[in-house]
């Protein structure tokens, strides 16, 4: 099987997990908030998170049911930041992933609530994991590593350093703390928590950590350059929006050219990071792969 082959695979468990782990709770949530959740959790994505969490931690030896309630969480982290993200106070969006958004087809409130219920809901799914029983020890630091991302020092502190900046006026800097925040902290959290839970060294952790670093930001380098070359067909959500708003993404602050260089330099240090692992490693280096020649 070669390490494309492994990907599809585990893309494929994550969405088989993602409908059992929702459907558990389904008769609990209202409609239409259940409606809602499912609607932006099952609508499809590359699921680059999860993905990187299982071949993080098998990577290092860990097991594939003990990692898949992890990897669904920051897929429903994942979800939850987008409905917020697209909603009218922030990014203004109309589609996501080819289909409307969630505010566009449930309303704003409703969203919101989808939101905040993807959120909570994805710590109930790590604290009633088999392995947050089995090893508490592990899941805590996992659970740790999560929250510190997706907080106010990571995810949605970068989104409000995106929603304060001045149109035209951040400097590169700024650019760059607000991608390091807005995109790698959490992809950085999703192969530290591999190496965590998979039972990896310290050391083992620090070079996935650094490697999730790397391939977030080539992930958002990527998604500006195509933001400026792409198509609706190609993205599934509006385009050139960025610029129109005044927003300094990488290529409007650095150029084009240098955004491309920075996206190969981010490529080649992604790679350099898991360089001590070997074959063991193969999907987490095909990712690098697939993220910086997506089209989408």
């Amino acid at each position: 099987m070669t390490a494309a082959d492994t990907i599809t695979r585990l893309r494929g468990l994550v969405e088989a997990s993602l409908a059992g782990t929702l459907s558990s709770e389904s008769s609990r949530i209202p409609s239409p908030l259940r409606e809602a959740m499912e609607y932006s959790l099952m609508a499809g994505g590359k699921r680059v998170r999860p993905v990187l969490l299982l071949s993080a931690g098998l990577a290092v030896g860990g097991g594939e049911d003990d990692l898949l309630p992890f990897a669904c969480a920051v897929e429903y982290i994942h979800t939850y930041s987008l409905i917020h993200d697209d909603l009218p106070a922030m990014d203004d969006d109309d589609f996501r992933r080819g289909k409307p958004t969630s505010h566009k087809v449930f309303g704003e409130g409703t969203a919101i609530l989808a939101g905040d219920a993807l959120l909570t809901d994805a710590f109930r799914v790590m604290a009633q994991s088999h392995l947050a029983q089995s090893n508490p020890g592990r899941a805590v630091r996992a659970i740790a590593e999560l929250a510190q991302a997706a907080g106010g020092g990571g995810m949605v502190g970068g989104q409000q350093m995106d929603l304060s900046a001045t149109p035209g006026s951040s400097t590169a800097a700024e650019v760059d703390e607000i991608e390091l925040r807005k995109t790698a902290a959490l992809l950085a959290s999703c192969a530290r928590m591999g190496g965590i839970l998979g039972g990896g060294s310290p050391a083992q952790v620090d070079a996935l950590g650094e490697y999730g670093t790397r391939l977030g930001l080539l992930f958002q380098v990527t998604d500006d350059i195509l933001d400026e070359t792409g198509t609706f067909e190609e993205m599934g959500k509006g385009i050139a929006k960025d610029r129109a708003r005044g927003k300094w993404t990488y290529p409007v602050a650095h150029g084009m050219p240098a955004a491309i260089e920075r996206a190969s330099e981010l490529e080649r240090s992604a790679l350099a990071a898991v360089s001590t692992f070997g074959t063991e490693a193969d999907p987490l280096r095909e990712l690098v792969r697939m993220v910086r020649n997506r089209r989408k």
